[in-house]
């Protein structure tokens, strides 16, 4: 007999538990559709550290996109820099280009007048060079009275030297320059022929 009683307490106890499943099944459904159908909490007017905490956060915004645009425009300003900078080397090169191939063709110039005529000679002098039309100095009637001084009938200028013209009234006062002054150029050797 005792092993009937223990039959049934564990049949109760296996029934008890099923029930006890079903149970809070049909208790968590219910607290769910419960929960579904409850209207939503009203919502209480933000308190002091929520609105400071707001405030933070747009101040954060705010800042990081004032970042970003100065970071945009130094980026901008790099590239424009850079592209100035090879602008002004670019030119700077092709002024010197043609400089040093305005030398080389007057060297060309003076070695063939040089081979072609025995009689030419290297000559120093000093005569001012006038001004053309575009204020560049032009020294090739420089040259010329250089040469024709020595006896020649003329020739191209080898070597310049450039000064600053001022009147007495400028040094007395001091100074060594000033908008009295102006610069002239003079042939100091020419290569006669």
């Amino acid at each position: 007999m005792d092993s009937k009683p223990a039959l049934i307490v564990n049949k109760r106890v296996a029934g008890g538990a099923a029930l006890g499943a079903a149970f809070a099944l049909v208790f968590a459904s219910s607290l769910a559709v419960a929960q579904s159908a409850a209207p939503a909490p009203a919502s209480e007017p933000p308190g002091f550290f929520t609105r400071m905490g707001q405030w933070f956060d747009q101040t954060t915004d705010n800042f990081n996109a004032g970042m970003r645009g100065m970071r945009d425009r130094f980026m901008t300003f790099g590239h424009e820099a850079g592209a100035a900078a090879q602008a002004t080397v670019d030119n700077t090169k092709a002024a010197a280009d043609a400089m040093t191939k305005a030398t080389l063709d007057n060297t060309k110039a003076a070695a063939a007048a040089v081979a072609r005529f025995p009689n030419t000679r290297v000559v120093y002098g000093h005569a001012k060079c006038k001004n053309a039309p575009n204020g560049a100095p032009d020294c090739v009637a420089a040259a010329n009275e250089v040469c024709k001084s020595k006896g020649f009938a003329g020739g191209n200028s080898v070597d310049m030297t450039t000064a600053e013209i001022c009147p007495a009234k400028v040094y007395l006062a001091g100074q060594s320059s000033g908008p009295e002054c102006h610069t002239e150029t003079f042939v100091s050797r020419a290569l006669c022929q």
